[in-house]
């Protein structure tokens, strides 16, 4: 395997060359704009579509459509982008369709700024769309996982049929580190069993649909629907554990947060300070057991994000409530710093032993 120097939007887009995406669909908006830029510059090359819609909306649209035919397809925006696209997500997943959507988030709401934040984790992993649905999110936190996520994202989308989204943030979109890219794969999962791809005559036609005029009707296909969501909150989660063995105090973090709140435990560490750090590597799913087994020695839970606070939900319902969840968090485009994190960790902790 070759090891290269790239941004983790350029190692995301080869990723996706490698991983069988065959066509790609975008709208340029910072800090993803690389991106796309990487794709209408391969994706020809590698025997695939490149195609700059006439806005978000469209792009979702398109890989709603390239989706239907069994052909891995990809789109990728910014948090205002995001939001556009929110409808054509509800109607892949209503039609139970594969895909990979890319959030590289920005500081919001509204156009905000081009700065990295992560105040999208409401919308890609409670509220993407209308209807009772959802996606697959996943949170990557350095190069090397952006590139190994689009594999992932693709491979599980294809086996559930179910739209994938990758929660990146600027920071990661941005930054360059050494990173071992996959090797091109041979074959791709077969989907002539429900892909509308022409049949010769030789079987039933293959529907793609999202409308369903009798309410009975729709409720099953919705509850058949859930119970395979069932089977993947039970088998698809993943999360990172650093130092939560013996941790009085663990630290839930999540892509770029996480790599600060981990120099920040570490530093902690050498204080004698007892604190450990989760990260949760799937969003939705999310990591519940694995978090539960993280705070099995602890007293409190500090939550870091650069946002508002909108995860921490999630980790007071996976615990139940029964621990103490503070918070720490900077928003709108700033970054916090290991400092700063690691100032409140020795708050928390009563101070240096």
């Amino acid at each position: 395997m070759e090891r290269s120097l790239m941004k983790g939007n350029e190692a995301l887009a080869e990723a996706a060359i490698r991983a069988g995406c065959k066509c790609f669909f975008g709208y340029p908006i910072t800090p993803q704009t690389e991106l796309s830029a990487y794709m209408a510059k391969y994706m020809e090359k590698s025997g695939g579509v490149f195609l700059q819609a006439e806005s978000e909306i469209a792009a979702i649209n398109m890989v709603l459509g390239a989706a239907s035919t069994g052909v891995r397809a990809m789109t990728s925006s910014s948090s205002p982008g995001i939001s556009l696209k929110s409808e054509g997500i509800s109607y892949m997943a209503a039609s139970d369709l594969p895909g990979v959507i890319v959030n590289v988030q920005r500081g919001g709401p509204g156009l905000g700024s081009i700065q990295p934040a992560q105040s999208d984790y409401f919308q890609a992993t409670h509220a993407m769309g209308h209807g009772d649905f959802h996606i697959l999110v996943y949170a990557p936190y350095s190069v090397q996982e952006m590139a190994d996520t689009v594999m992932l994202a693709f491979d599980k989308a294809d086996k559930y049929r179910i739209p994938a989204m990758i929660l990146a943030d600027g920071l990661l979109g941005q930054m360059m580190e050494p990173v071992t890219l996959p090797e091109p794969l041979d074959t791709l999962p077969d989907k002539s069993a429900w892909a509308a791809c022409g049949h010769d005559n030789k079987r039933g036609h293959h529907i793609i649909n999202s409308l369903y005029l009798d309410a009975p009707t729709l409720e099953g296909i919705v509850r058949e629907r859930f119970e395979r969501y069932a089977v993947i909150e039970e088998t698809e989660t993943e999360a990172e554990l650093y130092l939560c063995e013996d941790a009085e105090l663990v630290v839930t973090a999540y892509g770029a947060s996480a790599r600060v709140a981990k120099s920040a435990v570490t530093e902690a560490r050498k204080k004698g300070i007892r604190v450990g750090l989760f990260r949760p590597k799937t969003l939705w799913p999310f990591p519940k057991k694995e978090l539960c087994k993280a705070v099995a020695k602890t007293s409190k839970i500090l939550d870091v994000e650069m946002s508002m606070g909108q995860m921490i939900d999630d980790v007071r319902l996976a615990t139940e409530c029964r621990l103490p969840v503070e918070f720490f968090g900077r928003t709108g485009g700033v970054i916090p710093t290991p400092a700063e994190v690691l100032g409140v960790i020795e708050k928390l902790s009563g101070g240096v032993e």
